[in-house]
């Protein structure tokens, strides 16, 4: 298949608002049954089970068997944040703003990017990383770690030595599509949100992409990243 009718194949199973939302569904990396996925993008199961095997098909998720059950996931993290990438694009919107739902406003505040973090917090995260130079950015979409950055990524048990990078590298930029700015991504993204959750600055929902920045994280990020609540929420 040539690489033209490779995205236009991929383009028609996206642009699907069922498959999409299906998709989205998928975006933290949770591997979910056929029925809480139709229930989320509103269509029957039997339209649900269509759906997801052109999906299957086109290489964009995975099944997983156990017992008598099913379970759908991305095929990778690359498919998450070309979802993400595909959403930033667009025309900035002028005039009045939009009234966002409250479930809308928490995954632009802070949410998963399938296995990283992403929305204001986690582009203030990487931004302030860069102000201290612990990162900085480079060619084909990169960031390289500082020596000043991998002390302190030490420091919250983020041994950069322990990574093994990824085809793509060890930490990559990634295009926030509520930011419309990049965010820290690659194993050293997945790794440093780990991390964060294991130190309790971080606490993961079992049910959507909502990541909560606990009172813990918030006096350790002021602490060591000068980023307040107060400051994140900020609007631009």
């Amino acid at each position: 298949m040539s690489t033209f009718s490779n995205v236009s194949k991929t383009a028609f199973l996206i642009a699907d608002p069922s498959r999409a939302t299906i998709l989205m569904e998928l975006a933290d990396g949770r591997a979910l049954p056929a029925g809480e996925l139709a229930r989320a993008s509103g269509v029957t199961a039997q339209t649900a089970s269509a759906h997801l095997a052109k999906l299957l098909d086109g290489g964009l998720i995975s099944v997983e068997t156990q017992g008598r059950h099913r379970y759908y996931r991305l095929s990778d993290s690359h498919v998450a944040q070309t979802l993400e990438h595909l959403a930033a694009i667009g025309p900035i919107a002028k005039g009045r703003p939009r009234a966002f739902s409250p479930q809308h406003k928490q995954l632009a505040f802070c949410r998963r990017c399938y296995d990283h973090l992403a929305g204001k917090v986690g582009v203030t995260m990487t931004h302030a990383m860069q102000a201290r130079d612990y990162i900085r950015p480079a060619e084909d979409k990169q960031y390289i770690v500082t020596a000043a950055g991998a002390q302190w990524l030490s420091g919250i048990g983020v041994d950069i030595e322990m990574i093994a990078p990824s085809r793509r590298g060890l930490a990559r930029q990634c295009l926030d599509w509520t930011e419309r700015t990049h965010h820290l991504a690659g194993p050293l993204g997945t790794r440093l949100m780990a991390a964060l959750c294991e130190q309790g600055w971080l606490r993961i929902s079992d049910s959507t992409r909502v990541v909560v920045v606990t009172p813990k994280g918030w006096m350790a990020l002021q602490r060591t990243l000068g980023m307040t609540k107060e400051g994140v929420a900020k609007p631009a």
